[in-house]
């Protein structure tokens, strides 16, 4: 049995899967003050009278990393950045203290220029002025060779932690997306390792020994352990659970639109020929563009509990959130009171939401039916308006899915998914307005815990061969070794796939889920004067994402 779990900012969710059937569902309110009483509570309420040495592995989601971000409760930064000449870095100024260093490694390795160890001493001082406790390095081409980035975290290991280097989170050459990759995963280290030490404590709790993996932004896991190291690919987390949990109950080879609504936003989502499209470069997220591997999905601040206000004698829905809704004693109308009023939701206090959609009416010269009519279609008409302009973006480019890049492939849903707790009460209006089949999962409101137990371990790795300068590197795992002129693209495939396995075994795979492939390579002649001085050669290759098991005996409520 696998054990999912979501951990959202309203509500935990938790379920179990044996072998694809769904055998038990729990939800208890979310308490931020108290993340061990309320992943303890929601565990203990799913086991109960269950054999907890069945459990295989339990799996995770969380908003805990998104959320300290969006609401600026991140730990204080220190960053040490190497950019060498020809730029200016300043554009990259992201922590509370930003040092920018003399030294230097070029495009294919070599050291220009070593750094100066007293600018390292003099940073540290800084950082130190400032009660700042966690550091990251990075040099623009530290991926190529990382020892300025190995030699700086040496001086400094025993003054701060986490100290992050850059060449460990990622392979990729794009070195301002690394260097925001590397301020975030400082940023949300400590709150995370909070998350984590309450998961060990729960578990501890419920006398419950077995491997236990956190969802990443690309739909996959990685084991919690090596999450804590690297919190930074927990970001959106919670969408990509959400969607792993829709295709869990769509299975099949076509184009549709995902939509995931809660209380503060909606998710939007696609599946192109029924695999999730991805974002090629890695996620935005606030003001950062990042390095970090992630499904495409978008989120638009429209919820059941949006507050509603009348604007220029327009009605305007979110995008805040200010409380409850006033059914639930909140002070301002919502979404949620229009869809009580309607019988289409049935909670809280139901005289409530018509003083809600009343005094909404007052405004608008109309009863509060007809108020709450309009507050619905207008719900429906800013989502579909939406998923239309995404569609329109869509097109407009190269399609990318977690699996490989679709050549001339121009996106046409076929239906639309629907989960969240206003799931069921917005499917015949959205089916109206998208002209579409509306699905709706019968055990829709647990579809993010589904996703998160059923989806597998993923791993990527970027290998890189230079036979002119006799160097083999894999910055994910800190591979940088010698190499002869003799190795060829066909051996750097062999090593490439070998290292892979390897890393996903570390991350928290078990055999059967590491099927790997290669996604991109390249080789190209390194000419010096005019004769071939060897070959620069470039491997990619990826853990396909995916889920474990089928889900069985799917309805749609």
């Amino acid at each position: 049995m696998i054990v999912g779990l979501d951990m959202g900012g309203t509500h935990v969710d938790a379920v179990i899967i044996d072998r694809g059937n769904i055998v038990d569902i729990a939800k208890t309110p979310a308490d931020r003050s108290d993340l061990f009483g309320s992943i303890w509570a929601t565990l203990d309420n799913l086991l109960s009278g269950k054999k907890v040495s069945r459990i295989e592995r339990i799996n995770l989601s969380t908003t805990v990393s998104t959320n300290a971000i969006i609401e600026g409760k991140t730990a204080p930064v220190g960053m040490i950045i190497e950019s060498g000449p020809g730029m200016d870095p300043s554009f990259m100024s992201c922590g509370s203290e930003n040092i920018f260093i003399t030294g230097y490694v070029d495009h294919r390795g070599r050291e220009i220029k070593p750094f100066d160890p007293v600018e390292i001493q003099e940073a540290a001082s800084r950082f130190k002025q400032q009660d700042i406790k966690t550091c990251a390095v990075v040099a623009k081409f530290s991926t190529r060779n990382p020892l300025h980035e190995i030699n700086i975290q040496k001086m400094l290991k025993d003054e701060f932690c986490p100290i992050t280097m850059g060449h460990t989170l990622s392979g990729k050459l794009n070195f301002p997306r690394r260097v925001f990759t590397s301020y975030l995963n400082c940023a949300v280290y400590h709150v995370f390792k909070a998350f984590c030490d309450s998961i060990r404590k729960a578990m501890q709790k419920e006398n419950i020994h077995v491997p236990v993996n956190v969802l990443k932004a690309d739909g996959g896991t990685i084991s919690l352990d090596v999450g804590q190291q690297y919190p930074v690919n927990t970001i959106l987390s919670g969408p990509a659970a959400s969607l792993m949990g829709a295709c869990a109950f769509n299975a099949g080879d076509k184009d549709a639109v995902f939509l995931d609504i809660g209380g503060t936003t909606t998710d939007i989502s696609f599946v192109a020929d029924g695999v999730p499209l991805f974002e090629p470069l890695g996620i935005n997220i606030g003001p950062y563009n990042t390095l970090v591997r992630a499904i495409y999905s978008v989120s638009i601040g429209l919820g059941g509990d949006s507050a509603i206000h009348i604007e220029n004698g327009e009605l305007k829905i979110g995008p805040q959130r200010e409380g409850f809704p006033m059914a639930l004693g909140g002070q301002v109308p919502t979404p949620s009171d229009a869809m009580i009023v309607l019988g289409l939701l049935d909670f809280g206090n139901k005289d409530r939401a018509i003083l809600a959609m009343k005094l909404l009416g007052e405004k608008l010269g109309m009863d509060a039916r007809a108020a709450s009519e309009v507050v619905y279609e207008k719900m429906a008409d800013i989502i579909k308006q939406k998923v239309d302009s995404l569609i329109k973006d869509i097109n407009s480019r190269p399609v990318y899915t977690v699996k490989e890049l679709l050549y001339g492939k121009r996106l046409k849903p076929e239906y639309v998914s629907i989960i969240g707790g206003p799931a069921r009460a917005m499917a015949p209006v959205l089916e109206k307005k998208f002209n579409l089949p509306c699905r709706v999962p019968e055990n829709y409101e647990a579809a993010n815990a589904v996703g998160a137990a059923l989806a597998k371990t993923t791993a990527e790795i970027t290998l890189l061969a230079d036979t002119a300068s006799g160097v083999l590197s894999v910055p994910e795992i800190g591979l940088y070794k010698r190499i002869d002129r003799n190795f060829t693209l066909d051996m750097a495939r062999q090593k490439a796939l070998e290292l892979l396995k390897q890393r996903a075994s570390i991350l928290g795979a078990e055999g059967s889920e590491t099927e790997s492939e290669i996604t991109e390579e390249s080789s190209f002649n390194m000419v010096r004067g005019f004769y071939t001085s060897g070959k620069n050669i470039r491997i990619k290759a990826q853990v396909k994402p995916g889920l474990l098991y089928e889900l069985r005996g799917v309805n749609y409520a």
